[in-house]
């Protein structure tokens, strides 16, 4: 079989993805350029069909894409595309077995967040709070950072899932799994003069958009932006990226990591079972001990 015969395969095959499975017009061109790939492979050592192709032989080619420099993600998703082309050849007779199936890329190297240290954090958090909207932009910053919150979950946050007398902030986080996470005291400050600003009710949204309904994620995201940039700050900001701050901060300050993945809501359900046993009052002194704008005002 020529090249150009296996080629039509390749094309049939996205044309599969494209219009039956409706995958974006980026995804298929990603899977065009691995299984285009492959078929040069084949072209430079002699295979004329996808047929020929067997475990021993498709290991080769991965590993002389690795040899090439090809990096372990992009050979994860190579194979990710070789999988599925040599699935839906299997389901169509075309193949006896899928030559992919059980082959792994190497591992990719863990990529550690980037965080901001304290200094920039402070030096972030602190907008002019007498600039169109600086309050809310400063109550929404401290309390990113200040209780590690995943944008999602400050975009759902309403008056009445905050208690500001107890210095709490009720979560509902992924699964819908709730969590009462400690509220620094900057983060005590600035939301409590947006309250007063807003003149809120309870039942309204804490950081509201357009008509009065709930911030979106993707407004929250631009805005970091540009208040990273107004701050003179020129890492690339966003909401994530307080989250890691605050975990960063309060577990180099701590070394409780059990404590912080608590007070984070990790919902997976064996690191769940682990900290179950950790009381909240033990998680509130964590909070208070490490946190660097969580020092508590006395009180009266």
């Amino acid at each position: 079989m020529s090249s150009d015969a296996l080629r039509t395969q390749v094309e049939a095959y996205l044309e599969h993805l494209s219009v039956e499975r409706r995958l974006s017009a980026n995804t298929t061109e990603n899977y065009r350029r691995d299984l285009m790939a492959m078929i040069d492979w084949m072209a430079e050592t002699g295979i004329v069909r996808f047929a020929d192709i067997d475990g021993e032989r498709l290991r080769g080619f991965i590993a002389g894409e690795h040899r090439r420099g090809l990096s372990p993600k992009s050979l994860q998703r190579r194979l990710s595309a070789l999988r599925s082309f040599f699935r839906h050849q299997l389901k169509r007779g075309s193949l006896a077995a899928n030559p992919a199936q059980g082959l792994r890329a190497p591992k990719a190297p863990r990529k550690l967040p980037q965080i901001l240290d304290p200094d920039e954090m402070t030096q972030l958090v602190e907008v002019p709070t007498d600039a169109p909207l600086g309050l809310r932009d400063r109550a929404m910053l401290e309390l990113l950072y200040s209780s590690g919150l995943r944008v999602s979950e400050l975009c759902a946050l309403r008056w009445r899932d905050l208690d500001l007398a107890e210095a709490l902030v009720r979560v509902n986080g992924k699964g819908g799994k709730m969590r009462i996470v400690p509220v620094g005291s900057h983060a005590l400050t600035a939301l409590t003069e947006w309250k007063t600003d807003q003149r809120a009710a309870i039942e309204s949204p804490v950081f509201p958009g357009r008509a009065g309904k709930p911030i979106t994620a993707r407004a929250v995201q631009l805005r970091l932006r540009q208040l990273a940039q107004q701050q003179g700050i020129w890492k690339r900001v966003h909401p994530h990226l307080l989250r890691h701050s605050f975990a960063s901060h309060v577990l180099e300050s701590s070394g409780d990591l059990r404590g912080v993945q608590e007070l984070l809501g990790h919902a997976d359900i064996a690191t769940t079972q682990i900290y179950t046993h950790l009381d909240f009052q033990r998680l509130a002194k964590v909070y208070d001990d490490a946190h660097p704008r969580a020092k508590r005002r006395s009180k009266a």
